[in-house]
């Protein structure tokens, strides 16, 4: 009873509306849709599919949530849209549901920050503390860690994981994997190093650094083949340093951005 929802709204019967949720002038919440407390839709706004938005999520004008994938494998299909906490998703972002293909579910963090024309595929995975600038596509499959940055009008092609803590430069395409606090920049996405703004903002001690650079250096000119210097850095002391190793050497549909 404490939602506030303009009269130019349409909520279809069956959408669940927590307490404290705004919903502005012109947006629509289809009859499947769970909008936590305190959610905000400003205006113009679809929420549709069967969604869930978590709560304190601000979804801004004309953007487009819980639409039918663009995939011509879709064939209508029961599906998924599940949005995390707190994000920010501002103009004209769409985010779509799965397909069966992949698993049924499109799952989305918290704390993220989606800026305008921001595009979030069928089946694609996006951890918490996300941002993504304007303008960036991430396809269907995708898997993107917690805290990833992707600079606006880049792409990520399907199936293409990004771990946790990598930046991704403006105008890139990224077609192969990511590793964890990665540094990617240029046109076709070239892995130029480590993301060490990130790493000292969030407070990495200096010897983790010192170990991710050592591994970075190993898996550039180390002997052997990106795998196998991957293999051996399982036996490093750093945390981060095993992370980056069990990112390597799990199953993947892609090849590896290498070291330039």
């Amino acid at each position: 009873m404490s939602a506030r929802v303009h009269p130019t709204a349409v909520i279809e019967a069956g959408a669940e509306i927590g307490e404290g949720c705004a919903i502005g002038p012109f947006c629509h919440v289809g009859p499947e849709v769970k909008l936590a407390p305190g959610v905000e839709l400003k205006s113009h706004v679809v929420v549709t599919g069967d969604t869930e938005v978590g709560e304190g999520t601000i979804i801004f004008p004309f953007a487009v949530i819980g639409e039918v994938p663009q995939d011509l494998k879709f064939s209508g299909e029961k599906t998924r849209l599940v949005i995390g906490a707190r994000n920010r998703i501002r103009e004209h972002v769409t985010m779509h549901t799965g397909t069966a293909g992949g698993g049924g579910v499109t799952r989305v963090g918290d704390d993220g920050l989606y800026m305008a024309g921001v595009h979030v595929a069928h089946d694609a995975v996006v951890g918490d503390r996300v941002v993504l600038a304007n303008s960036v596509a991430i396809a269907g499959h995708c898997v993107i860690g917690d805290d990833v940055i992707i600079g606006g009008l880049s792409g990520v092609h399907q199936w293409v994981r990004v771990g946790q803590g990598a930046i991704i430069g403006a105008v890139t395409m990224v077609a192969k994997d990511v590793v964890p606090y990665g540094l990617v920049q240029a046109p076709r996405g070239t892995l130029e190093g480590l993301n060490l703004v990130g790493l000292k903002r969030r407070g990495t001690e200096r010897e983790d650094i010192t170990a991710l650079r050592a591994a970075f250096e190993a898996l550039k000119e180390g002997e052997g083949t990106f795998h196998e210097r991957a293999e051996r850095l399982q036996a490093d002391a750093s945390p981060l340093v095993q992370e980056v190793a069990r990112f390597i050497l799990a199953e993947s549909g892609r090849s590896f951005l290498t070291p330039h």
